[in-house]
């Protein structure tokens, strides 16, 4: 009997695994109020905490929503508190992960919560008052089935081009999309043919009545980090230094190449905690460009504020840029409306 390649064999067990947590996810029951599942099929970079906002800012402009206690839930990744926790505008984002707090800061009448156990942390926001919750990121969470489950795919890294972990960088089985109520391709050009609508739902064998929308990223102008030490006039520069801790920064470098020339980019881990040594080498850079913009994204942002101890060189020039999520095409966000309009 030929013995099976140990990868092979891997690669079985993994999805013998998989397939077992999605079984057990298909059976699971619901919380006692509505909720939005924000989740994904690759490790990282989707773009779920934009779309979070995004179904956070559709529900607060909802007729059925708008007085509604809304809430978000999140696992809170790589925070050093423990169990289920209220995030605060003034938390850490050592206490509460990057996401959950950036959430809370920017839409500070939103109930915010981390916690690893989604349905204990669900329990804890209706009784609280949560009228409906979004879960960040719970889609492989096979304890919870979500009223709404929306799966994002990056188009520049689609599911059916990609292997699973450790061969690739698929969490989840590519079939699994197909238990999704919904599917958006995220971070689609601005310059979208219409005629790839049908390529991609072809290519990710959706059914044809598989809602399947599309969304673009929008940035906003930078906004000052320290905004008492801030000095705007760098913002008007023609130079940048960018860094960053996010798992695709991509589309931001070609964002900001329209406005800026980057003359130097720093580039972290996703979820990259900031220590001192790397403040002393982003104000380096800053040395070596006295006149250059220092810019960043918003999930960074939360983590620098972490640190204990930064240079009044960077204080004055450290801008994050904004992001928001936009529809590709109008009728998207109209059927996506309906959706969270009828949802029980």
């Amino acid at each position: 009997m030929t013995d099976i390649p140990s990868d092979k064999n891997q690669m079985l067990i993994q999805r013998l695994i998989l397939k077992r947590a999605a079984k057990a996810w298909r059976k699971a029951s619901g919380a006692a109020v509505p909720t939005i599942c924000v989740g994904n099929i690759t490790v990282g970079g989707t773009g779920k905490t934009p779309h979070t906002e995004m179904i956070l800012r559709m529900l607060q402009d909802s007729d059925r929503w708008e007085n509604t206690d809304l809430a978000v839930l999140s696992r809170g990744y790589k925070r050093k508190s423990k169990g289920f926790q209220l995030v605060q505008t003034d938390s850490t984002a050592a206490f509460s992960g990057d996401e959950p707090l950036q959430i809370k800061r920017k839409f500070p009448a939103v109930t915010v919560a981390v916690d690893k156990n989604r349905v204990e942390g669900c329990a804890r926001l209706v009784e609280a008052g949560a009228g409906i919750i979004v879960l960040d990121d719970a889609f492989q969470y096979k304890k919870l089935h979500a009223s709404l489950n929306m799966v994002l795919v990056d188009w520049k890294r689609p599911i059916f081009e990609d292997k699973l972990l450790p061969f690739g960088r698929l969490r989840d089985l590519p079939s699994r999309i197909h238990d999704a109520d919904l599917v958006i391709v995220t971070k689609c050009p601005h310059e979208f043919d219409p005629e790839d609508r049908d390529e991609w739902r072809e290519k990710l064998q959706l059914a044809a009545d598989k809602p399947l929308y599309f969304t673009t990223l929008d940035y906003d102008v930078p906004v000052p980090v320290f905004p008492e030490e801030a000095d705007m006039r760098y913002t008007y520069s023609k130079t940048a230094i960018l860094f960053t801790g996010i798992a695709d920064d991509s589309q931001l470098k070609a964002h900001l190449s329209d406005t800026y020339k980057i003359v130097e980019v720093l580039k972290f881990p996703d979820h990259h905690a900031y220590s001192k040594v790397d403040m002393w080498q982003i104000a380096a850079a800053v040395r070596k460009y006295p006149t250059a913009a220092l810019l960043t994204t918003e999930k960074d942002a939360a983590r620098v504020l972490d640190c204990k101890k930064i240079d009044d060189i960077l204080r004055g020039r450290l801008f994050a840029v904004p992001v928001k999520v936009a529809f590709v095409e109008e009728a998207d966000k109209e059927s996506l409306d309906e959706k969270l309009v009828n949802l029980v």
